[in-house]
């Protein structure tokens, strides 16, 4: 008996295929709009806290220098980051469910 003769064929069905590839590039259109909402919440993290520190001296023994303020700007932008990834703010929930919405609408 012939092996090839006996195994099933498949064929495929183009809508399963379309709606496979539709699902496909929604989750991956929502992950690219969760990006861009926690991005924007650590963008706005970053910018308060850069309010916070702009009124903390540097300490007069160990700090200032022209390195301090470089190093400090990518510390605040590590700390709005690190606020983003907790959603501690919720702000990239909202913005996310807002553009999910909006492009919904289009």
């Amino acid at each position: 008996m012939n092996a090839a003769a006996t195994a099933p064929t498949y064929t495929a069905d183009p809508r399963a295929i379309a709606q496979a590839r539709a699902a496909a590039a929604k989750q991956a259109n929502e992950a690219a709009i969760g990006k861009v909402a926690e991005d924007f919440e650590a963008f706005f993290a970053s910018a308060y806290f850069e309010q916070m520190f702009s009124s903390i001296k540097p300490d007069p023994v160990t700090g200032g220098g022209e390195g301090e303020s470089m190093f400090r700007s990518l510390m605040i932008q590590e700390y709005g980051k690190a606020v983003a990834r907790q959603h501690s703010l919720g702000i990239a929930d909202v913005v996310k469910r807002q553009l999910l919405q909006l492009q919904e609408q289009q």
